[in-house]
């Protein structure tokens, strides 16, 4: 579909707004996707929401427990690498 080419749609009684099917595929939107809904001087802009709300290091550090010695920046970037060649194997 052009990029020029205008694609109309109608507000429900409920505020319900369908997107054109071309438009969910494009952008992969399948049922359930959330939205951030934004007004602009031009309109209304949609965008995807995050899956994850954004948060700072400090506030996420140390939530998953461990015990024992901690690891080398070897080790760890050699249990990436052992997981992304298992997982590349198997695929």
């Amino acid at each position: 579909m052009a990029q020029s080419e205008k694609l109309i749609t109608t507000v429900s009684t409920k505020g319900q707004v369908i997107l054109p099917k071309a438009v969910r595929q494009r952008r992969e939107w399948e049922a359930g996707t959330r939205l951030i809904v934004e007004e602009t001087p031009e309109g209304v802009l949609l965008r995807q929401a995050p899956a994850f709300s954004s948060t700072q290091p400090e506030e996420v550090f140390g939530m998953l427990p461990f015990s024992g010695e901690p690891k080398t920046l070897e080790e760890m970037e050699a249990g990436v690498l052992a997981e992304a060649r298992r997982r590349h194997d198997r695929d």
